[in-house]
């Protein structure tokens, strides 16, 4: 055990070493120029441990890179291996540079390894991923976390290392959710590393102390993460509808949220409730196959309807709520078929997509349910219909022809609460020209998928 102790702060010590490859003098952090305002506190408290020291020419230098070779030597003189001058394991190092014998008593420890063609590349930059598996082996770190970065995927070689390094709190990525592995790393940023690793105090806060309030879904086009709670901090990330946030504090209207690794606050205005239960959702494209439905302007029916549904599903994917699609190609399943399909699948409601065809004028959205009376599933056929079509028409910015009550097929026959929508009229001209937009059959899915979520937040 001591000596593990004692291995770890070597190699923490050596780290930081990489940072003064260069000729130094000693300098106090009063006297070093180039230091960022926003990490004075923690190059300071390196300066004054002697892990940082200055260059000539007094100044810090904080976007200078570090090498592989400078990274290999300094491992090696840190934990006392052979540093004679030989040759190594990799073609590209010469055998009479500085760096050669600790590049090689590196490799046989286990400290660093090369690139999958053999080479080292000795005076290649370090990137982040790889100063985090250094990082992480250094320290001997061991606890994991569920992590995620948009740019390192679980099958990433660096994903262990990133999440070890993440978890421990030394590094949370770069602002909208990456962690960029393949960039090279600077001295300020080496220094960060080093400093969280020496000093509980700087490490990142990982809101350990911060319970989850509430899961929220986005319900907006795109949403502003922000650094701090108003439109006046600078946007750290973007998220868009149908996306889950989880909720950890509340400032008057803003709400602070994790969403992976993005953090920040959001406004709560365009934040709607996850909905909690085990629900799922039969989306239904209208026609297919042998059936095209309505042909005007352009459009056929049956494929304006399927690409819309498949946007509907997309958008509700992170919502918390399962999809079952009747139809995802170009075919037609009988109308009673698509109900029993949806049963089958353990759906609670049923959602057909249409588009409408009349007289040219005519214009705008409509939603059908049916009720022969006003039982349990007929009074829930009513909600989701008004809930779908009351953002269906504003979406669309079309006319709102309403939700009314008629016979279809897959709504009347239908055990599941069912509602057949219109979501405009192919054969007017402003309708279909709008139709034929993927900005519009986004707007579509958006209001199908989140008049969804209000439907179900209801029956919560």
């Amino acid at each position: 055990m001591i000596m593990k102790v004692l291995r770890m702060l070597i190699s923490l010590f050596l780290l930081s070493l990489v940072i003064g490859q260069l000729p130094v003098i000693k300098v106090s952090a009063s006297s070093m120029e180039g230091i960022p305002a926003k990490y004075t506190s923690e190059i300071t408290y390196l300066v004054g441990k002697s892990v940082v020291k200055g260059y000539p020419d007094g100044h810090f230098h904080g976007t200078d890179e570090v090498t592989r070779e400078q990274a290999a030597t300094m491992v090696g003189r840190a934990l006392g291996l052979n540093g004679q001058v030989r040759k190594s394991a990799f073609p590209d190092v010469n055998e009479r540079s500085y760096a050669s014998g600790y590049i090689q008593s590196a490799v046989e420890a286990g400290i660093i390894k090369g690139y999958p063609d053999g080479t080292y590349k000795p005076k290649s930059m370090m990137t982040r991923g790889e100063m985090a598996y250094l990082i992480s082996h250094a320290l001997d770190l061991e606890d994991t976390s569920d992590i995620s970065y948009k740019d390192v995927n679980q099958k990433s070689p660096v994903y262990q290392s990133v999440n070890l390094l993440t978890t421990a709190g030394i590094s949370e990525g770069t602002p909208g959710g990456y962690f960029l592995p393949g960039k090279t790393i600077t001295r300020t940023e080496f220094s960060l590393f080093v400093a969280r690793g020496l000093n509980s105090d700087f490490k990142v806060s990982q809101e350990e102390d911060l319970e989850v309030l509430s899961e929220k879904v986005v319900d907006a086009d795109f949403l502003n993460v922000r650094q701090g709670p108003g439109t006046q901090y600078e946007t750290v990330g973007r998220l868009m509808t149908g996306e889950t946030v989880s909720v950890y504090k509340k400032e008057g209207d803003w709400r602070f949220i994790h969403s992976g690794n993005l953090k920040g606050y959001v406004h709560s205005y365009y934040l709607l409730d996850k909905p909690q239960g085990n629900w799922t959702i039969a989306l239904d494209p209208g026609h297919g196959g042998r059936d095209p439905g309505a042909s005007a302007n352009g459009l056929v029916e049956k494929e304006l309807v399927l690409d819309v549904s498949l946007k509907a599903s997309e958008y509700m994917e992170n919502t918390g709520v399962d999809v079952v699609m009747t139809r995802q190609t170009d075919w037609y399943p009988s109308l009673d078929g698509r109900v029993a399909l949806a049963t089958k699948n353990d759906a609670d409601a049923f959602v057909s997509i249409h588009a409408n065809a009349f007289a040219s004028s005519a214009t705008g959205v409509e939603t059908f349910y049916y009720a022969a009376g006003l039982s349990n599933r007929e009074y829930a056929s009513v909600k989701l219909a008004t809930f779908i079509n009351n953002r269906l028409y504003k979406e669309m910015d079309m006319s709102n022809r309403g939700v009314k009550n008629v016979g279809y097929r897959v709504v009347k026959h239908n055990p599941l609460p069912a509602v057949l929508t219109e979501i405009g009229f192919l054969t007017n001209e402003t309708d279909a020209s709008k139709l034929k937009t993927d900005h519009y059959r986004e707007a579509a899915a958006r209001a199908i998928a989140m008049g969804v979520v209000d439907y179900y937040n209801w029956k919560e």
